[in-house]
């Protein structure tokens, strides 16, 4: 297969970025992007890509649901068997990244990443549609299926034996918060020329610094 000589470029021309646009705290400047991005974009602009790596530095990415945020960091729900699962529990860095397509804009935010306490994924479990609690139990992430069927039987039989009762919280599966050290706000532009910002934490002042980078 030839792609070499297929014309994949296109020209970002519809906003910029300036230094006086930006506020002092990242978290509060995702906020206001991630607002016009659920105006803006049509599915699921809180998809993300999340790249972790195991101890030898083995990287890998997946895109994951944000679930919400604040100054504390980033959480996103998962079963903890998974492969995401255990290279955050054996490298506990973490990176995730969005792109919204129609505002031509990404934001990449890196820092350490913890494991919730149970109570609280508990709580955000219990808010689940009931299909997707069934869902998390049937599906044990990353184990090989000999087959779609087996999967849709073991969803089969536990929507039986859940029948009438409230759905536990099952002890594979869990949330994690990534907690930013550093954030990069990235505002595509014409000829290449981006905006792009770099937040990065400076722990003697206590404060975020802000630099302009090079595109």
């Amino acid at each position: 297969m030839e792609e070499k000589n297929q014309p994949m470029r296109r020209e970002y021309a519809k906003l910029e970025l300036r230094r006086k646009d930006l506020l002092a705290n990242p978290v509060e400047q995702f906020h206001r992007w991630f607002q016009e991005a659920i105006k803006e974009e049509k599915t699921e602009p809180n998809a993300m890509t999340l790249s972790t790596a195991n101890l030898a530095g083995r990287p890998s990415s997946r895109i994951v649901l944000l679930k919400y945020f604040d100054r504390q960091g980033f959480v996103f729900f998962t079963n903890l068997e998974s492969r995401k699962a255990r290279e955050l529990q054996e490298n506990p860095l973490g990176a995730i990244n969005f792109f919204w397509n129609t505002l031509e804009r990404q934001v990449n935010i890196e820092g350490s990443v913890v494991l919730l306490p149970s109570a609280e994924s508990r709580d955000y479990f219990s808010n689940r549609p009931r299909a997707s609690q069934i869902g998390a139990w049937a599906s044990r992430q990353d184990v090989e299926l000999k087959s779609r069927e087996q999967l849709e039987q073991t969803y089969a039989q536990l929507l039986k034996q859940y029948e009438g009762q409230q759905i536990p919280l099952p002890p594979f599966w869990g949330g994690f918060r990534l907690i930013p050290s550093r954030f990069e706000f990235w505002q595509g532009r014409t000829n290449r020329l981006h905006d792009r910002f770099e937040y990065t934490f400076q722990l003697q002042q206590n404060q975020w610094e802000i630099r302009r980078l090079s595109p």
